[in-house]
């Protein structure tokens, strides 16, 4: 019997944005949905805009299960995560043990497909700058809603990811926010 899918199953139980007053709590179930679609959406705009031929799909797959090692974790607030390089470096030894157990769940025959999706394989590298920038985008996005919904707990924290996601090296990022970034200060009526 393997307990790999009942664990995912629990990620719908794990809280984003721990530190903050939410008009919506997320989990990173629904995260991982989001981060999913939008890291597919990057991938399209770099083959589509800017002469790249990335798998789209893989891209997504990838962002499906990034989140996964929150299950044994829980969700870390960026504060903390990001305190201190040792610190850091100690939360992605543990995340690495979660991945480790999780994978430890699976058939045999399963496992190795699975570990190609939790661990990033150098060949990949790139593909996972676009889940991570995809994070980043949807952090972002998050941070928009809740403003739109008179949360004032996120400004601070929607104009640092902001500047982070103009900083981006990745065109895609921007042909992202060009052409879909404002539409989610809108009400529904103002998208009609």
């Amino acid at each position: 019997m393997s307990h790999f899918f009942a664990y995912l199953s629990r990620m719908r139980l794990i809280w984003r944005w721990g530190l903050m007053r939410n008009t919506q709590k997320e989990n990173i179930q629904e995260h991982s949905l989001q981060v999913a679609t939008v890291a597919h959406a990057l991938a399209l705009i770099r083959n589509a805009y800017h002469g790249g031929q990335v798998d789209a799909e893989r891209v997504m797959a990838l962002a499906m299960f990034h989140e996964v090692a929150e299950v044994f974790t829980g969700d870390l607030p960026t504060p903390i995560k990001y305190f201190n390089n040792e610190i850091k470096s100690l939360y992605d030894d543990i995340e690495t043990q979660a991945k480790n157990k999780l994978c430890s769940m699976l058939p045999e025959p399963l496992r190795g497909e699975y570990e190609k999706l939790l661990f990033v394989q150098p060949q990949e590298e790139e593909l996972w700058q676009l889940v991570k920038a995809a994070d980043k985008i949807c952090a972002y996005l998050k941070c928009v809603e809740e403003d739109k919904a008179g949360n004032e707990e996120f400004r601070k924290a929607e104009k640092t990811i902001r500047a982070e996601l103009a900083a981006s090296p990745l065109p895609e990022v921007e042909t992202f926010m060009e052409l879909f970034g404002e539409s989610f200060a809108l009400s529904l009526d103002e998208m009609g």
